[in-house]
């Protein structure tokens, strides 16, 4: 039996097991793409009648780890709307493109209909204060990734690290494609920009194997032309947080 054969198998048993009265559920991430290994975790979304018991759970089931994602039927049109607008969709995504464990009533086969729309759709766009704010942010970490002396290699890395994340938000945003977190930053940064995304990986790369910081701050630099530009002075922005509190 492969990876993906068990998987399957063990996520049906967990929810004939811990949902026996679910509407239906649908097993997402790398183990629905044949991608898991035998210790990677499960990604499961449960359509439950109550919104109660809506949230996300970790369990470990079997010796296994899994990510339950729980929803009402109700509430997952909304939910979903939410889960778009953080740009990652990674409830959507296991709707989307998962395997259907269960669904006697065509629930799943509803979600999974609407998740692939939203897919399809895309992302909503940065805002324009988004877009500056991105600008300032990028332009900022790439000063102090070209100041950073190599022999200072912890806040090298640190900076690397934080110019490889917003670089990836910016440049997914410019193509209106999906980000993405952990394993899944790599893979949506190609997908969205083959050459400049690989170029991004590659220059992180060369930051923490070998300490130069050259090849991902040219393409950093190459991303802020396609997007207006590097910004330092001129920026500015109001406190939303103290405005929205009335202080």
């Amino acid at each position: 039996m492969s990876d993906q054969e068990a998987a399957l198998v063990q996520a049906g048993r967990l929810v004939g097991d811990l949902f026996p009265q679910a509407f239906g559920a649908v097993l997402g991430g790398s183990a629905a793409q044949g991608r898991s290994t035998p210790t990677s975790d499960l990604d499961i979304g449960v359509l439950l009648a109550d919104s109660a018991g809506s949230g996300r759970k970790v369990i470990r089931h079997e010796g296994r780890l899994v990510e339950l994602f729980l929803n009402s039927v109700q509430d997952l049109p909304t939910f979903f709307e939410w889960d778009r607008a953080r740009r990652r969709a990674t409830v959507v995504f296991v709707y989307a493109q998962g395997v259907i464990l269960t669904d006697p009533d065509g629930h799943v086969a509803r979600a999974r209909q609407l998740a692939q729309e939203m897919v399809a759709l895309g992302p909503p766009p940065l805002t324009a204060e988004q877009w500056s704010h991105g600008r300032y942010v990028l332009t900022c970490y790439l000063d102090d990734l070209v100041d950073t002396p190599p022999s200072n290699r912890h806040e090298q890395l640190v900076i690397a690290d934080h110019v490889l994340r917003e670089a990836a938000e910016l440049l997914t945003a410019h193509h209106g494609a999906w980000t993405g977190i952990g394993k899944w930053l790599p893979r949506r940064l190609v997908a969205a920009d083959p050459n400049l995304g690989t170029a991004l990986l590659d220059g992180y790369q060369a930051v923490a194997e070998q300490a130069d910081p050259t090849r991902l701050a040219t393409t950093v630099g190459e991303l802020l032309d396609l997007i207006g530009g590097l910004l330092r002075e001129g920026y500015s922005h109001r406190w939303q947080a103290y405005e929205a509190s009335g202080t």
